[in-house]
């Protein structure tokens, strides 16, 4: 079973939330519900993938579904919050079990454009189809009862999303991690330092009370259990690469060094091509199989 762990609603407009760890790639992903209407949704599945394979397989995203069930949980969304780099979204799947629509940030459309011409695949990718619902910056939905706003926080990829839910929780995607860790990387294609600062403190305005759920976490030397929620409160107090005021240039700085000794994630390649299409696989050729395209040579630069 995977690991997973609740965060219970604080009372009224405040949602449960369920942290499941993909432990192949330190992602988590979450089930929120509404616990007046039964109401919920998805954010940042993982469809599992073997890189040295490439074949896929559904165990993890079908234990989400599993549970939801379980609690009587009605999905009326997926959501993801950027194109990721480490892991197979599940969304297309997603979208074919429950009916529910697809959404991500609208400048997906931009990153599909950068991802075009490093595979050299000018005609490739149309996220305004794959995805039901492309969120502009300020945009608000509702889960249930819950209203939804969605905060635009570049850096990490420059269409990263976050989801403000009801009175008290945040899905800030790869922006923080946990307060011992300090922040994610801002090197792939699009990303920066500087925007990324920008929307660290952007969510550090919010309440100092609301509940952050982060996108990864891989434990410390310290610390071997994974965790993923902390508060605005939390994290500017303790964030390593946050805590005593740390100005931009310090932080462009720090965040720079560290990110260029990190080769990138095992899946990225592989797995952008299909995120970009919200997991699907790209079309089948003459002979009835998908096929992926692998750029030789083009982030040597970049990983060394």
């Amino acid at each position: 079973m995977t690991l997973h762990k609740t965060s219970p609603s604080r009372g009224p407009g405040s949602p449960d939330v369920t942290g499941f760890y993909d432990e192949d790639t330190g992602s988590i992903q979450y089930l929120i519900s509404d616990p007046d209407t039964g109401k919920g949704a998805l954010i940042d599945v993982v469809m599992g993938f073997d890189p040295a394979q490439a074949t896929t397989d559904t165990s993890g995203a079908e234990e989400i579904l599993q549970f939801a069930q379980k609690h009587n949980i009605e999905i009326e969304w997926v959501l993801d919050t950027h194109p990721h780099a480490d892991h197979l979204m599940a969304s297309s799947w997603l979208k074919q079990q429950l009916g529910a629509p697809t959404a991500i940030g609208e400048k997906v459309c931009e990153i599909a454009e950068l991802w075009r011409d490093l595979y050299h695949l000018p005609d490739a990718f149309a996220p305004e189809k794959d995805f039901d619902r492309l969120f502009a910056d300020g945009d608000e939905f509702k889960i249930g009862s819950l209203p939804v706003r969605v905060m635009l926080t570049p850096g990490h990829t420059l269409g990263s999303i976050t989801y403000v839910v009801g009175s008290d929780a945040a899905f800030v995607n790869d922006t923080f991690m946990q307060p011992d860790v300090g922040t994610s990387r801002a090197d792939f294609p699009g990303g920066s330092a500087g925007e990324l600062y920008d929307s660290l403190q952007e969510i550090l305005s919010l309440g100092d009370e609301t509940r952050l759920f982060i996108g990864h976490d891989y434990g410390t030397d310290e610390r071997e259990d994974p965790a993923w929620e902390s508060t605005a409160a939390e994290q500017r107090r303790e964030n390593k690469h946050l805590a005593g005021g740390t100005s931009k240039d310090a932080y462009i700085s720090l965040r720079e060094d560290r990110d260029r000794t990190l080769p990138l994630p095992d899946r990225m390649l592989h797995v952008l091509q299909m995120n970009l299409r919200a997991g699907r696989p790209p079309e089948p050729e003459s002979d009835g199989e998908s096929y992926l395209k692998i750029p030789l040579n083009r982030f040597e630069k970049e990983t060394s």
